[in-house]
């Protein structure tokens, strides 16, 4: 019987061991150079409720509970063209300029996402904004859809990221929304 249940223990850990190789951890950063200080960056990013004022894909950005700036604020995106997406505040350093926070649920093709946008100087009246996120894909099962896949997440998650700061770019070098 104790052989047994060691053979049945070994199984279900291999299984696990399987399940969890079937999607692995997943990472995406971008990072943009922009011709204003710091400060008036992060004035620009910071609200957790106003992604919408600088991301082009976001129509409307609402706290659906807690505080604006808060450890446990949640927020509902509005996509341009359909979707919605809830995210939650995980950390907020206005002293370093960085904020965390991790997707709760929506339309993008990932799941266990949590994510950090810091500001940092990048010399005289430069910035540097970083957007990095980790993540596994949606369907985490061992054959996801090809639109479902590894290369898919990635992809996407790259470009809400770079659109997000290219947008920023160009807002906050003078050019318009």
């Amino acid at each position: 019987m104790r052989t047994l249940k060691t053979i049945a223990f070994a199984a279900l850990a291999l299984v696990s061991v399987a399940a969890l190789a079937a999607a692995p951890v997943l990472k995406v950063s971008k990072e943009v150079t922009i011709d204003a200080a710091p400060d008036a960056v992060w004035a620009k990013i910071k609200d957790f409720d106003g992604l919408n004022t600088w991301h082009p894909a976001v129509e409307k950005d609402e706290l659906v509970s807690g505080k604006n700036n808060e450890v446990g604020a949640v927020r509902h995106l509005s996509l341009k063209g359909g979707g919605d997406i809830r995210e939650k505040l995980l950390a907020y350093d206005p002293k370093h300029r960085s904020f965390k926070y991790a997707i709760l649920d929506g339309v993008l093709p990932v799941s266990d996402y949590t994510s950090t946008v810091v500001v940092k100087a990048a010399g005289k009246g430069k910035s540097t904004v970083t957007w990095s996120g980790s993540f596994k894909r949606k369907d985490t099962s061992d054959k996801p859809a090809a639109d479902a896949d590894d290369a898919t997440a990635t992809k996407t998650m790259g470009g809400v990221y770079q659109a997000g700061l290219d947008n920023l770019k160009k807002m906050m070098e003078g050019g318009s929304k």
